[in-house]
């Protein structure tokens, strides 16, 4: 058993207190607690009377269980995997368990947050912690009972069991836990005896999911509210002069129209006759800033490849001199256009705002970002507002940044009256927040055989991104290293997408380094591990991924496989990468059709550690590997004079059914805590591909979307 010393220190991470009418109310506060949404989808009898256990449990006088969901469920199926974790400490039938969403509450839970791939890997140890803990307390309370040692009782499926056989069910001694010390030590399970966790379970909501039940913030249904739709302005760069809306108020079920900013709200008792309304309005723009261009960005971009950094991400050794006594350069650059997200739950949002208060309910990636920022728009106090949060139809990044919440309180303050704000899919992809368009430059210097040099720089739209990769692969192994990152200014709002800065970097990285593989001579899959192999012996601490990790997924993976043995007419192709603290290897393999490269497969080995639900685990890497594949395939956004070049599905290219290849996975057994997984397969998906796109036709591809260079 694992000993986990509970920290008391300012505030008391557990509270034991006794509720009127009996139960055990035990108040935790998890570090870096994430859990999700409602309830489970089970054929369950409900109980007449809960017992409280603490702030996320409660039992039924039948052996129920409740547990509590804080954090975003965004499809990632935490909202099931999350309470899995507690279930599996506490003792109790998987079977008897119900989900359910709770509020924002920031004294009672801690980072409410889905992002980063950090739900699972930043609640583990707090969420077993809480389950432990109060298993023992409610073993505790059976053995004073019988007055016997804690020691010489155990538990399962929520029955305690004495030495001499005697049982009581965790309910039956709820109320005498209430009174039981609160221990600062408690004993995990070793991993060897988990009963829940490993194994597979389906979604909790999957049955309100399928049947179209409300779930979602879309869904969203509250006495006397309205709906509002906006039309904001159509270029980045525009600012609003003056409208007309006597054409918008005649539509039949517009309430009303509001200007807010540069934006303007057009109300009404439904989403149709809102569109309808914000189709009519007649608006003059101004040019605020300047209008851009794909045409500009481009030269911007390529201008910075050539500049040098002040301060490099980083810098070992003396680049220069390795490029001056090389026996060969090889330089490329890569590049990458804007994307948008594109959740199939457009934007939205409800507020209601009234003088006692302020009532928001939506899908949102950061619920404690909302709530200040609409407190600061609306000179509130945050105690004032109360936020609840939906299952969100996909965030991807987008639901980080709360305009929407903001958007909907701004109105609801205007029109006096609670909102639902619904963005259009052409709101959606007009008014977004996209990833950077992007450029990359990678030289490498061989001298004698061997890699002496790397120097890779970075041009990006808004802003560079994240200076982690600095110290990804192949950071720490290559003597002379030198990595610099150059923003370019811009009106056009970026922000995090699917794998911020990784999503784009793997297939640099990994592409560029299947031809060093070639100008060596060498073996991809070898080069790779022999060159980790060298990281072990330099003992970087820079460096943030594991080299012997690493190589586990990539043996794995060439053995699933059959490296280098695939039948006459299959074209392999294979990449390797580190991103949210998980190792994945993929490799492709790619026939012709009509001389045309086609995906047929992709095996993909993972280590995330522990892995919690298997079944979602493995549609989490599906999932994120045939994503990868269609955005680095299809996914492309222009612009000319401010505006984009795409407002619907109509005309943005997304992969299909039809071509999304076979996806077998492999997950490293070990018992590591769990690291992330939303994100790390989709990254190394593109290189793998563009890798075995170049066995089969011998073709390199540099270039998002590939479909433009295959085709052109």
């Amino acid at each position: 058993m694992t000993q986990f010393k509970t920290h008391i220190s300012r505030r008391s991470f557990f509270k034991s207190t006794v509720i009127v009418g009996g139960g055990m109310l035990l108040g935790f506060n998890w570090l870096s607690s994430c859990m999700r949404e409602e309830d489970a989808a089970r054929a369950l009898v409900l109980p007449d009377e809960w017992f409280d256990i603490n702030a996320f449990l409660k039992i039924g006088n039948n052996g129920v269980v409740t547990i509590m969901a804080p954090n975003p469920e965004i499809g990632q199926n935490v909202k099931t995997s999350l309470p899995m974790i507690v279930a599996e400490e506490l003792d109790v039938d998987w079977n008897q368990v119900i989900v359910e969403q709770a509020p924002l509450n920031t004294d009672a839970f801690t980072r409410q947050v889905a992002g980063g791939s950090q739900s699972v890997r930043q609640s583990w140890e707090g969420l077993r912690k809480a389950g432990a803990t109060a298993r023992h307390m409610l073993v505790a309370a059976a053995a004073a009972r019988w007055g016997v040692d804690p020691a010489d009782c155990s538990t399962s499926k929520g029955v305690i069991t004495g030495e001499d056989g005697r049982q009581l069910r965790y309910e039956e001694v709820a109320t005498e836990a209430a009174g039981m010390e609160v221990p600062e030590e408690v004993e995990l399970k070793d991993p060897s005896e988990f009963k829940i966790v490993g194994t597979g379970h389906g979604n909790v909501d999957i049955e309100k999911i399928i049947t179209g039940q409300p779930l979602y913030g879309i869904d969203t249904q509250k006495e006397g509210m309205q709906f509002a739709v906006v039309l904001r302005p159509p270029a980045f760069g525009q600012k609003l002069v003056s409208f007309d809306d006597s054409e918008a108020r005649k539509v039949n079920g517009v309430t009303d129209v509001i200007r807010f900013g540069d934006k303007i709200a057009v109300l009404a008792k439904s989403t149709w006759p809102a569109i309808k309304g914000k189709k009519a309005l007649r608006a003059q723009w101004a040019v605020d800033t300047p209008l851009e261009s794909t045409a500009q960005h481009d030269k911007a971009m390529v201008d910075l490849l050539d500049k040098r950094s002040e301060e490099p991400m980083r810098k070992d050794g003396d680049v220069k001199k390795a490029f001056a006594e090389a026996d060969q350069v090889l330089e490329r650059v890569y590049e990458a256009p804007y994307l948008p997200h594109n959740p199939m739950e457009p934007m939205n949002f409800y507020a209601d705002v009234r003088e006692d208060g302020v009532e928001l309910t939506g899908p949102t990636q950061t619920p404690a970002g909302a709530r200040r920022e609409v407190a600061e728009l609306l000179g509130r106090n945050e105690s004032e507002i109360t936020l609840m949060m939906t299952r969100q139809g996909g965030g991807f990044g987008r639901r980080l940044y709360n305009d929407p919440a903001q958007e909907a309180a701004e109105i609801s303050s205007l029109a006096k009256s609670p909102v639902q704000l619904v963005f259009t899919r052409e709101d959606d992809m007009t008014a977004g927040t996209y990833r950077p368009a992007t450029k990359y430059k990678v030289r490498a210097s061989i001298k004698d055989g061997q890699i002496t040099g790397y120097h890779l720089t970075e041009a990006a739209m808004s802003s560079h991104l994240y200076g982690s990769i600095a110290h990804f692969f192949p950071a720490g192994i290559i003597p002379n290293f030198l990595f610099e990152a150059h923003a370019v200014e811009s009106n056009i709002t970026t922000g995090a997408w699917r794998a911020p800065h990784t999503n784009f970097h793997a297939f640099v990285d990994q592409s560029f380094f299947d031809e060093l593989a070639e100008a060596l001579k060498a073996d991809p899959v070898l080069l790779r591990l022999d060159l980790l192999e060298k990281v072990k012996e330099l003992q970087d601490d820079r460096i943030q991924y594991s080299p012997e990790r690493l190589q586990g997924v990539i043996r794995l993976v060439a053995e699933k496989g059959n490296w280098g043995k695939a039948p006459e007419g299959v074209y392999q192709g294979f990449s390797a990468y580190y991103c949210h603290n998980t190792h994945v290897a993929e490799l492709a393999e790619v026939v012709l059709n009509d001389g045309k490269p086609v995906l047929k497969k992709i095996y993909c080995a993972i280590d995330c550690g522990i892995v919690v639900n298997p079944l979602a685990a493995r549609n989490q890497a599906e999932g994120g590997i045939i994503d990868g594949i269609g955005h680095a395939m299809y996914g492309d956004l222009t612009f000319s004079d401010g505006q984009p070049s795409y407002n619907n599905f109509d005309t943005y290219r997304l992969i299909r059914m039809s071509e999304a290849p076979e996806v077998e996975v492999h997950f490293v057994e070990n018992d590591i805590a769990p690291t992330g997984l939303g994100e790390p397969p989709f990254p190394p998906a593109a290189p793998a591909f563009a890798n075995a796109v170049y066995k089969a036709t011998g073709k390199r591809l540099y270039k998002f979307p590939f479909v433009k260079e295959l085709e052109g």
